[in-house]
Formats: structure tokens, sequence, C-alpha cells
């Protein structure tokens, strides 16, 4: 007998979402590309550690493990029988709606029901309910999702009374000893679940004072009750909401939805290699049923691709769904007085560019060239993989320090000469490697006074991260002052701290140059540099010639401190191939059988995966060798990063040279 179709808490989200997706959630034959977010793996570890530490202030409870549905139930309502009891992960079902609840806690005819989030929240600053008396966006999704626990228990045991809870991270608290987080290992277990093994040395000096906050949230569960939903044509109140989408999804019948921004971010897009292996497209499905299209209209760039538009609403209301659609005037192109062009005008020149399906880059030469004139050599390129962490490190920390753990150091010289001229990483568990981190940068950085480079803000906020940390850390650094000064020369300040500064070597984002003198089609709109990098490889025939060479081979060549006789540019069908997407494998040297047992995942080639990477060292369960071949691809990862700014800058020196 087939189990019953159950709203659970995660397809219930999906409906709010957007009430098609239901449709495609689990379903054999679609694409789904959140199943493989790295990057979702990785704050999932956080929230693994979290949920366990939550268990420990509610101790004496019990586990539900079965996945089973009617397993759980059963078990469930066995232990509902004590008059006081705490369950974990408690199953609670009526009619097709089904729950698990992270933390229950029946006391009599009181039910205590606690969602542990793996978020921040810091008391007498964050505020779930706007001046307005409606509850704040981005607190919604979590509030909608207590309050559907909520719904369900209540109508599962309506002589109860049913409170509703939000567990946070405290960013207020401070964490009481040292190597806490250490005591809560992720492992896999038999069917390859991953689990926390909570340490038999956890005592009751590491749990108080309490590094989470509980926040009661009845009443914002009532404005959640009392605001209206549309959805299917219908104007609905909760209960209705809850009622009408687990009918739709118990019966299998698709909801339809109209185009909207949602559209943007479906997980159900089928990519090139899903195609392959034959599975479909929900979100083609969608729009071909909202807007007719065919076939060949999926091949048209929509206002979606367009780089940071926000009038995108006005031109969904007017139907006005592809590229070609947009007029001048819904851009409104209008410069900013600054050198280069302004965010409206690259907007426009985006459009402009794909309406007149011209595909070659463009570069405001004398406004690249005038930039270019103010950099001093040696040319230092720099990349932070960093990191926040649910469980601090160390004593005195806060839930969700910034901790940096890697960065890489590439530089150009003026004759042209490329070096990979350092690197740091830290991969010994349990250790905080801030201070280490910049002391390292500064000895690497301080030896002359050539301009310095980042891509984004990334490594300017997090070195003012470190600054307040340093400022803020009561233990004895004696090379305090030192370290501070040397953040303040290559940064300027942001609003996280009192005095503001702009250092003589305020690093030089790169982004920014792309953003106002560069612009290559290819990126389809984006700035990312895992865009603008192959893009500009696709550009320039002088990178392609003289990267197409194994250019560590030779000792006069470019210096590398982890690549031996490499090429970057190969090509697939006339088209360079995105160099990330080269990076080696890791695990080589082994079984297929033996690799599926060490790792689900075997290659570094983004941000998400790296940062997944370095929390899979620190917290889970590996041997020796998978340490070291996990540590080999963060650095290769790493070096890729700066060395793709290297790259960049030396094809717009090109392209200025030869113009």
């Amino acid at each position: 007998m087939a189990s019953r179709r159950y709203l659970t808490k995660s397809r219930f989200k999906l409906g709010m979402e957007c009430p098609a997706k239901l449709f495609y959630t689990g379903k054999a034959g679609y694409a789904n590309q959140s199943i493989d977010d790295s990057f979702l793996d990785a704050l999932a570890e956080g929230g693994f550690q979290v949920g366990a530490l939550a268990k420990q202030y509610f101790p004496d409870g019990h586990e539900i493990e079965s996945l089973d549905y009617a397993e759980a139930l059963a078990e469930t309502a066995e232990l509902l029988k004590h008059d006081s009891v705490v369950i974990y992960e408690a199953a609670i079902a009526v009619g097709n709606l089904f729950v698990r609840v992270d933390i229950l806690v029946k006391s009599g005819n009181v039910i205590e029901l606690y969602e542990v989030k793996a978020k921040s929240f810091k008391l007498g600053e964050d505020d779930f309910i706007s001046s307005r008396g409606g509850i704040k966006a981005g607190w919604r999704p979590y509030l909608n999702d207590i309050a559907f626990q909520k719904h369900v228990v209540e109508k599962a045991f309506p002589e109860y009374r049913v409170n509703a809870h939000l567990v946070f991270a405290d960013k207020n608290a401070v964490c009481p000893t040292d190597g806490l987080n250490q005591k809560f290992r992720v492992i896999k277990d038999e069917a390859g679940r991953k689990k926390v093994v909570v340490s038999e040395a956890l005592s009751e000096d590491d749990l108080y004072p309490e590094m989470l906050c509980r926040l009661r949230v009845d009443g914002e569960c009532d404005i959640v009750y009392q605001d209206q939903y549309e959805v299917g044509g219908n104007s609905l109140c909760f209960s209705g909401l809850v009622e009408y989408l687990a009918g739709q999804y118990e019966a299998d019948i698709k909801i339809d939805a109209p185009v909207s921004n949602t559209c943007s971010g479906c997980e159900f897009v089928a990519g090139e290699v899903d195609l392959e292996v034959g599975l479909k497209s929900g979100f083609k499905e969608c729009w071909e049923k909202q807007l007719g299209w065919s076939e060949s209209d999926f091949e048209c760039k929509t206002i979606f691709d367009v780089w940071s538009y926000r009038g995108k609403e006005k031109l969904l209301q007017q139907n006005r769904i592809k590229m070609d659609d947009i007029e001048c005037e819904d851009i409104a192109p209008k410069p900013d007085g600054r050198l280069g062009i302004s965010a409206s005008e690259r907007r426009w020149l985006q459009v402009e560019k794909y309406q007149t399906r011209d595909n070659t880059a463009w570069i405001d030469y004398s406004g690249l060239r005038d930039v270019m004139s103010t950099w001093e050599y040696p040319l230092h390129f720099i990349d932070f993989e960093t990191t926040m962490v649910a469980l601090p490190f160390n004593v005195g920390r806060h839930p969700y320090e910034g901790v940096a753990f890697q960065f890489s150091h590439h530089v150009v010289y003026e004759d042209g000469k490329v070096e990979h001229f350092g690197e740091y990483i830290n991969s010994e568990r349990g250790v905080f490697p801030n201070y280490d981190f910049i002391r390292e940068l500064k000895s690497q950085l301080e030896n002359d006074s050539g301009s310095i480079f980042r891509y984004a803000d990334h490594e300017n906020s997090f070195l003012n991260i470190i600054y307040r940390q340093l400022i803020e850390d009561k233990t004895d650094i004696p090379d305090r002052e030192e370290l501070c000064d040397f953040i303040k020369s290559i940064t300027h300040s942001t609003g996280s701290v009192s005095k503001g500064w702009i250092g003589e070597r305020d690093m030089i984002d790169m982004l920014e140059v792309v953003k106002r003198f560069y612009y290559d089609p290819r990126t389809n709109g984006s700035n990312s540099i895992k865009q603008v990098f192959p893009a500009m490889l696709n550009s320039s025939e002088y990178l392609q010639k003289k990267y197409s060479e194994p250019v560590y081979s030779s000792v006069d060549g470019t210096k590398s401190l982890n690549f031996k006789d490499w090429s970057w540019i190969q090509y697939k069908d006339g088209e360079v191939v995105d160099p990330y997407k080269l990076l080696p494998k890791m695990f080589n040297d082994i079984s297929e059988k033996d690799h599926s047992i060490i790792s689900s995942d075997d290659t570094v080639n983004n941000g998400g995966a790296a940062l997944a990477a370095y929390g899979r060292m620190q917290f889970e369960e590996m041997s020796e060798y998978e340490m070291e071949e996990i540590k080999s691809a963060l650095l290769k990862y790493c070096e890729l990063d700066t060395m793709a700014m290297v790259m960049i800058y030396e094809g717009w020196k090109d392209f200025i040279n030869r113009k």
C-alpha cells in the first residue's frame, strides 16, 4: 500500500514560494537544482550542530529516528501518553498534514513547540514585526514554518494549549569554553545520512550560559493566520491555504501559478547535463502553459537576465517577458558623473547588444587606460575563503563570527612576470585562524607599496570584521596594534566600526572596474568573476596563446605553488572551457567503490564547495588521506581565483596596448 501524500513542512515551504513547485518536488523524471547545492549543504551542517546543541538544553528527550511515517507516528503517539515528556523530531499528523517538530515538550495539557534554525538573532536589535504591524519579509519563511507546525498540532490535539517558539543562535552570547564545536561531530550513518555525534566529554560548563535564544512567537503566528493569501485564483485565509495546498498535493494536481519574480530562481530548471540524462524541466512546462511559449521562445533571453534590474514587475504585468521586448525608456539610462558608464547605462548596453545580436566585448579604452595608469607595481591580487561558524571555536567568541581560513596571493611585476607569491590555509580542527591569517597576509604585503586588488567587497568587509575582533578581544595579543594598523592601511572602514578611515593602499575592487569599463555579452549580464573570467578568455587571443601552453613548466615562466605542467586553455565546440571545470578531481588514486565511501563530492570549484569542504574538515570524521585531498583541492581552487584576476588584468592590458 502506497504511503499517503502528506503536506509536510518542507512541501508547505515550497508551496508558499510558488504553489506550482508542489507538483514537481520529489517527482522522478524532473530536474531539481536544489538537491546538489553544496552551499546549502554547508549551511545544513551548521544547522545539524545548532540542532544538536539545542537538544542539550532540553535533556532526557526521546529521539524519533525512523523516517517511515507510520513508525514515527506510532512511536510519538506512545510517548505522548506520558503526562510530561520531551521528544526530538516528534511526528504529528492530522488528515493529509504531517510535521516533524524539532523539539516538543509536553507538560500536562500544554505542548511547547521549538523550531531550531541555523540563523543568528540579536536580542534588542532584531525584530519580526515591521513598523506597519506586518511581518518583515526576511522573517516570513521562519514564521510561516512554525505557524504551520502549530496549526497541525492544534488540529491534531484540540484539547491542548499549543505554544510556538523559534530557537536561534544568540549573537549576544559568548562561548563558555574552548573547543565547544568540536564536541558536535558530523558523521554518516550506515544509510548515508548525516547526523551529529555528541562527545561524551560535553559538560555543564560547555552548555551554560546558553548559546541559543528561545523566542515565543504565538503573537506572530496569529498575524500569519490572519493574513490573506492569493493562490490558484483564490484569496484564502491561512487554514484555507493549508487545506487547498494539501488537497492539491495529495491528489497530485498541479496548481497553476502566474509568471513572477519567483521564476528567476526556480530550482526545477533542467540544465544541459539534466537534459542529456533525460530529465524534464518543470520550469519550462509552467511557462509553456502560462505564456504559450514554443521551443524557440526558450532560446531567448528574458527580463530576468538583465543585470540588477528593478523594473521587472512592471514588465511582467504588461506580459513583456523577453529581453527583446524591453525599450530604452524602461531602463532610462543616464550618466552619473563618474568615469566610465553608470549602472543604468550598463543595463541598457546589455539589452542593446542582445537586441542587435552584437556578441563583441565592449571596452571603455580611454577610461580603463586612465584608471590602470594609476596602479603601482608590483600588483598584488588576493582572494579570501571565509565562513561563519555557528558554534564558535573558542571561549568568549560569538555564534556566527567570521572565520577567515584561507587566502591566495598572486603578484604581477612591471616586466609582466607572474608569480603565485603566497598562500595560507588553516586545516587544524577547532583553531580560530583569523589572527594568524592576518599576520601571514601582512608579511606578504608589507614589503612594497604596490597596488592591491580584490574582486568585490568581500575581502574589505572581512578585514573590517577581523579588525573589530582584534579591538574587542580581551586576551593578550602582543601585535594587536600592528595588525590593526596594517588592516587600516589596505582597507576602508565599513559601518561595523566606529571610527572611519580610508587606507593609503586601500584595495582596488576589480569588480567596480568591470562594471564601469568592460562588458562581454558572454557573461549574460553577470559581473561575477566566475562569468567574467571565461568570457575574457574567449575574447582574448593573447590569453589563449599564452595559457594554451603549460606555463608552469618553465623555470622562467609563471610560478605556482600548486600546479605543475598545467595548461589553462582547452577548447570544446570552438569555445574555451571554463578553467574552473578543469580543476583536478580529488581521490583519483582510489577505486570508485572506495570513493563513494569516502566522499559524495570530488571537486572544489566554487565558493560554496570551498565553504562546504572547510566545514567537512572541521566537523566531519574523516581519514588523514581525505583531509589532505580536500586541503590540496582548496589550495588549487583558491590559487585559480587569484590567477583569474591576473588573467583579467592581462587581458585588459593587451586590449589597451593593441588599441
